[in-house]
């Protein structure tokens, strides 16, 4: 508590002393509209303090890369000092949750004795820096020193690995719930991976994010458990992989004792703290999108977006048919009719179109005759998408692009990356660059969190990285899904899009959900599951259940194939808070879609439709039934006209939801 007590003290004291500019030993640096102001320490210990609108948030907080030989960061001493101020920027965002934006931001830039430099940047939506080295011969990175000292013991909001402890908890795939702790009560014994969220009280949050992660490995954060900080830490370079069954994936074996080696001459991730003042901001906070590196692929507009028929959630389990369904020609046809016949742009073939035993995505199964599924699909105007582990494309990346991009597969849904050390990050990029040369799309799953690669390669269309719909396969309600449902949109959204594959027509309450393998279910009612295709960023959205379950829900399947998922125009969350609910709402042409959901607290609200423009629209509703609390497939359908002067009261069920779009007459 002393310690605390100083932190806060010497941080005020900072904020009291410096004028615009500097003072001393300090730096400061604004954002454009005044609210958010760095202090950069700038003599002994390299570090930083932020504050919004009068209140420290983060106490003075050292950064450094420690390298073989020395520290960058200690004893630092300013050789040049560079200004740029009220910099503009328009971003242009293919497949993202608007066409473009803009953003402004103020930026010092740092030279520092010793051939480095830090660059920070001030935006109203949160702050940022980055290292920058000049060396002539490469380094190795032995460590980098990321300390965050809050002046209270603050809530927040984690992720942990989901590795025991005494495993290499950063090997895993980036999915779990959200824990929620103080500072000094987060988890000793596990790290947790970004997006993290700290609720700094009155409405106000800080989110840990990181962009532009290029031969470099992710960020994860650890507590100590006594003191109001935490710290960053990262997985040690892989000096040795090794493969294993079933799917021949090469796993680290061995680590070296330093975490980089890199160029000397070149720039580092950008460690961003995106500050927001109601929740309703956080899904759409784009500085992890505006702060990577822009479009390397050129021309895009070969990229296509969807939606698809997903076979494996539903464990190719279609019924009331008269062969065998399984991974073979006649059932994949029958998902191909299913996508053909519902205006479905997509089918997947997920693991098994090849020996997954055997590392060898150049040979199909022979139960398979995917040229022709290629153009059976074609005729009818469905795409496939092929599923592969990573390291196994990675060992075929030339050969298998060729192959499979003149055949005419529309791209890959690569999975089982599992970690984001050096190599890991390395590979992601290699094989977006070798995928986008034969203009194939990627859909990137047991994967780390975004980071800008969607904008750096756009045939990146989605990520995984999300406790989604699979989890539901093998997982009690004791991993309360409802919860997570309204608080992954204010974070994780944060970093970039989810491919959380929803879709569930087998719905059950709290009471009834049951984990069931070859038959899954949703918690929650029908219309929170309807609820995802809006509330979701998701340029690829899978339809999870099953074919048969589809076409006997007819009314659900049209509504959730009439939304969508691109030519998004603008995003907006129109109310909601974190961990409870979440009402968004998106622009495509003169109409609107909005989803809300709720926890498992059943709840009511009053949509205001003040944000349309002047006239009339036909509202179509999906709204939970009065019995779904019970029967969560229990729902109702409305339709009537709206103008910007209406409202409407939508009461939402336990786990419920709602869903509507709002057509122009």
């Amino acid at each position: 508590m002393k310690i605390t007590k100083f932190y806060c003290l010497f941080s005020v004291l900072i904020w009291v002393c410096l004028p615009m500019k500097a003072a001393g030993r300090y730096l400061t640096l604004k954002s454009p509209n005044g609210r958010l102001e760095v202090a950069i320490r700038t003599e002994g210990q390299l570090s930083y303090a932020v504050k919004h609108n009068g209140r420290v948030l983060l106490d003075e907080s050292p950064v450094g890369l420690v390298l073989e030989d020395r520290a960058l960061g200690e004893n630092v001493k300013v050789s040049r000092v560079k200004e740029r101020s009220l910099v503009k920027e328009n971003i242009v965002a293919p497949h993202y949750r608007c066409p473009s934006f803009d953003v402004t931001y103020n930026e010092l830039d740092l030279k520092l004795k010793g051939n480095y430099g830090i660059i920070f940047r001030a935006y109203d939506e949160g702050i940022a820096y980055r290292f920058y080295t000049s060396a002539k011969a490469p380094l190795i990175i032995k460590d980098e020193i990321v300390r965050m000292n809050f002046p209270e013991n603050y809530d927040t909001y984690m992720s942990y690995s989901t590795v025991k402890p005494g495993g290499d908890q950063y090997v895993m795939a980036f999915q779990n719930i959200y824990t929620q702790a103080k500072v000094k009560g987060c988890n000793v014994e596990s790290i947790a991976f970004l997006p993290m969220t700290v609720d700094c009280g009155n409405g106000l949050k800080m989110t840990l994010l990181e962009s532009d992660l290029e031969n470099y490995p992710g960020m994860f954060i650890k507590g100590d458990g006594k003191s109001c900080s935490l710290q960053g830490t990262f997985a040690k370079y892989p000096t040795a992989l090794k493969s294993f069954p079933p799917r021949a994936m090469k796993r680290v074996v061995e680590r070296a004792d330093y975490m980089a080696k890199t160029k000397g001459t070149r720039s580092y991730p950008w460690r961003i703290w995106a500050v927001t003042e109601k929740d309703t901001d956080m899904p759409v906070n784009n500085l992890v999108y505006a702060l990577a590196s822009p479009n390397r692929i050129g021309d895009c507009s070969w990229v296509k977006t969807g939606k698809v028929a997903w076979d494996w959630w539903n464990d190719w389990g279609i019924y009331n048919v008269d062969f065998k369904a399984g991974i073979n020609m006649d059932t994949y046809k029958y998902y191909i009719d299913f996508a053909a016949d519902n205006r479905i742009e997509f089918v997947v073939l997920d693991e098994g179109w090849y020996n997954p035993g055997k590392g060898d995505m150049l040979t199909v199964i022979p139960e398979l005759d995917l040229e022709e599924l290629v153009r059976y699909g074609k005729s009818k105007g469905v795409d496939l998408i092929l599923w592969t582990v990573f390291n196994v494309l990675d060992d075929q990346l030339e050969e298998a692009c060729r192959k499979y991009s003149e055949m005419g597969i529309n791209g890959f849904k690569v999975d089982f990356l599992d970690r984001d050390d050096q190599t890991a990050v390395e590979m992601a990029y290699r094989i977006a660059e070798m995928t986008a040369k034969y203009k194939l799309t990627l859909d990137l799953h047991g994967f780390y969190k975004p980071t800008g690669l969607n904008r750096t390669y756009p045939n990146i269309i989605n990520y995984e990285a999300v406790f989604g719909m699979e989890e539901m396969k093998w997982s009690s309600v004791k991993k309360d899904m409802m919860e997570y449902d309204v608080t992954m949109p204010y974070i994780r959204m944060m970093a970039g899009p989810v491919d959380y594959t929803p879709g569930a027509m087998r719905n059950a309450s709290k009471k009834d959900f049951k984990d069931i393998y070859y038959n899954p279910m949703s918690q929650g009612t029908r219309c929170h599951q309807l609820a995802a295709y809006v509330v979701h960023d998701s340029p690829l959205t899978m339809l999870a259940d099953n074919p048969t379950i589809y076409k006997r829900e007819q009314e659900c399947t049209d509504f959730i194939v009439s939304i969508p998922n691109k030519g998004i125009m603008e995003t907006r969350v129109l109310q909601g808070k974190m961990g409870e609910f979440i009402v968004t709402a998106r622009k495509v042409g003169d109409n609107w879609y909005i989803g809300g959901m709720t926890d498992w607290n059943a709840r009511t609200i009053t949509l205001d439709f003040d944000f349309l423009d002047e006239g009339s629209y036909e509202v179509t509703l999906f709204k939970d039934g009065a019995n779904a609390d019970k029967q969560a497939e229990d729902y109702r359908k409305e339709i009537f006209t709206v103008a910007k002067d209406s409202k409407k009261v939508i009461r939402m069920a336990s786990g419920g939801g709602f869903a509507m779009s709002v057509v122009r007459k």
